[in-house]
């Protein structure tokens, strides 16, 4: 197929890895919220199909901190990463393969300096995703 050696490869790896945390928590998410609102929900005539969609939408503040944990688990890959990616300079080279590449080549204070980079980001678009669901939980309660 050709794939091996590419950011498709690497793209592929991630979902696989990912994929299983944010099904696993969206499903405890959903089953919790289920258990609510059960009741009102059957009440309404609804089958469990029709109750997907409403049950998602009330768990929307949930779902972020599901997102962000499965952020937190792809950006913090390096194994899966480097084995279909290869590690190759400008093609397959990603942030957590330097920080491995220059810590085995002893160049410690650059791999400190992309690591700090990296918490940097990841802190950031944490503290962005946390107003973000801040604000909409004080807009619409």
């Amino acid at each position: 197929m050709g794939l091996l050696f590419t950011p498709t490869a690497m793209v592929i790896a991630q979902v696989i890895l990912v994929m299983p945390i944010i099904a696993a928590l969206t499903r405890q998410q959903v089953e919790a919220l289920h258990g609510e609102y059960a009741e009102q929900l059957n009440s309404l005539g609804l089958t469990r199909l029709r109750m997907i969609p409403t049950l998602l939408w009330d768990a929307r503040f949930g779902l972020i901190t599901v997102i962000l944990a499965g952020f937190g688990r792809a950006s913090a890959e390096v194994g899966a990463v480097m084995i279909v990616g290869g590690n190759i300079d400008g093609v397959t080279r990603v942030m957590t393969t330097s920080i491995v590449l220059e810590t085995s080549k002893g160049n410690l204070p650059m791999a400190l300096g992309l690591g700090i980079i990296l918490l940097a980001l990841v802190t950031m678009i944490n503290a962005i995703a946390h107003i973000i669901g801040e604000t909409a939980k004080r807009r619409l309660g």
